[in-house]
């Protein structure tokens, strides 16, 4: 959000996520790579409520040393963060980053963004997924 390792998650009382934000006031953000995009797919579009991600989709959590959210073992990066604020009214949580992970050893090093249209992109390259997201994409995207 500025200069310091603070980041604005959007989410709402519908995600499991949110649920668990509110209730440990904590979290880890997995920084996902190019290769790892289908998987991303599945995790986003399965609630945590009903399946362990990590087993199904062939994660691997690994101990955290801040919080108590596990670390995943397949991400190139991974922030410990603690939530500093919430915004009840646009449902943003405010988390400050307090330790990080870098995995150097990691081959594929082309972080993933995701546009929010079902659309991701990794160094200029484009990773259409819009078909596979339409039941989460909102109307006129």
């Amino acid at each position: 959000m500025d200069f310091t390792p603070r980041f604005a998650l959007l989410t709402g009382p519908w995600n499991f996520s949110y649920k668990a934000l509110i209730k440990t006031g904590e979290c880890v953000i997995g920084i996902a790579t190019a290769d790892l995009i289908e998987t991303i797919l599945n995790v986003g579009t399965t609630t945590g409520s009903e399946t362990d991600k990590f087993a199904t989709f062939g994660l691997t959590a690994l101990p955290a040393s801040k919080v108590g959210a596990p670390l995943i073992k397949e991400c190139y990066a991974n922030i410990e963060c603690q939530v500093v604020d919430h915004i009840k009214s646009h449902n943003i949580f405010v988390l400050d980053g307090i330790k990080a992970w870098i995995d150097e050893e990691r081959k594929e090093k082309r972080i993933l963004h995701a546009r929010g249209d079902g659309v991701f992109f990794a160094d200029s390259e484009i990773f259409e997924r819009r078909e596979k997201m339409k039941e989460k994409l909102p109307p006129g995207v």
